[in-house]
């Protein structure tokens, strides 16, 4: 069998660059599948799968929450963190627009702005976590501290 080649996304070229250590992990992509598909897909469990979300506050600045996939954000929870008044999610085209990917395939690392980065701390209690490599149906099996090297996120505690 062939040997699959790696995408060459944003994301794939920054860990390089940052020499982090990660597994790709190809899957077969579901258009709103979410997590769930992939958790199944790749046969791992769904919270280790995680979820790269764009959102805004009220004055449109973006932002990207890292949530475990079988765990929702509380937005009015992450707006009280970040003494914003409100948080919502940022319209699809915008988030493309902003972080050089298409909407289902986000990767928090190499987005085409910077856009600062939280992570719900349980995510960093993991051995290691399945991230979006910056393609649909493509996931990055990494650990949470080379995330954390190379992202520098800020720890929320906001799922739900």
């Amino acid at each position: 069998m062939a040997k699959e080649k790696i995408p060459s996304t944003g994301a794939v070229r920054l860990l390089k660059q940052h020499k982090i250590s990660f597994i790709p992990k190809p899957y077969r992509y579901a258009d709103k599948g979410g997590t769930k598909v992939s958790a199944r897909e790749l046969q791992v469990d769904e919270h280790q799968v995680i979820k790269t979300l764009v959102l805004e506050d009220e004055h449109q600045r973006p932002l990207i929450i890292l949530m475990h996939g079988d765990r929702e954000v509380s937005l009015k929870n992450l707006a009280r963190q970040l003494d914003v008044k409100q948080i919502s999610p940022c319209p699809p085209v915008k988030a493309d627009r902003l972080t050089g990917y298409q909407t289902g395939g986000i990767s928090p690392f190499g987005t085409r702005q910077a856009i600062p980065v939280y992570v719900e701390k349980g995510i960093l209690e993991l051995e290691r976590i399945y991230i979006n490599g910056g393609k649909r149906g493509f996931l990055i099996e990494i650990s949470p501290q080379d995330l954390l090297a190379v992202l520098q996120p800020q720890m929320v505690e906001v799922g739900i």
